[in-house]
């Protein structure tokens, strides 16, 4: 019959007990690594010890998964962890401090999703706390981050391209009949 790879996809605030309730259940794990320092989780997200849950978390989904990506015939991920690191503006991510994280603490053939998406919105963009999130990434910032993936010797992963994150990546709630575009709306 048919077969369908369960694909957990979280901020990775998440518990290690749960996680290890779905040891052999889920088949791909997609994280997003959002920030290298407690107080930036704090500050943006609201939750405390961000850092230290995150990274116990994706601990544990590494266990579990290891570093191999499995494909089908199809190229259709079946099986594998891809932490995803958004780069931010100023970085408050800590890209780098991530990247180190995962190449010595994990393995450098963990695959990688890097991403230029961010966007200001809600308060990022109004509110002066939020001062450092309230421009999208510059060209630099993230060539800085493309970067540090080759000289800390990643193996594998994806990227967006800078250009494409501008519009594509952007909902616009005020077209309440189609607020996400089709990529064929950018061709």
């Amino acid at each position: 019959g048919l077969r369908l790879p369960i694909v957990y996809n979280t901020n990775a605030y998440d518990s290690v007990e749960v996680l290890k309730l779905l040891d052999g259940i889920v088949d791909v794990y997609l994280p997003d690594l959002k920030y290298a320092d407690d107080e930036a989780g704090f500050e943006y997200s609201k939750v405390r010890g961000y850092k230290t849950f995150a990274r116990e978390a994706i601990r544990e989904m590494f266990r579990q998964t290891g570093d191999e990506l499995i494909f089908d015939e199809n190229g259709l991920l079946q099986k594998g962890l891809v932490i995803r690191l958004l780069v931010l503006p100023n970085d408050l991510a800590g890209i780098e401090e991530n990247l180190c994280w995962i190449r010595n603490d994990l393995s450098p053939k963990v695959a990688i999703s890097l991403m230029a998406q961010y966007y200001a919105t809600n308060k990022a963009t109004t509110d002066s706390r939020y001062i450092l999130l309230s421009r999208r990434i510059s060209e630099r910032e993230w060539f800085n981050a493309v970067s540090l993936l080759e000289e800390l010797g990643f193996e594998k992963g994806f990227m967006q391209e800078y250009e494409s994150a501008s519009y594509y990546y952007r909902p616009d709630f005020t077209d309440a009949e189609k607020p996400f575009k089709d990529i064929r709306d950018f061709q």
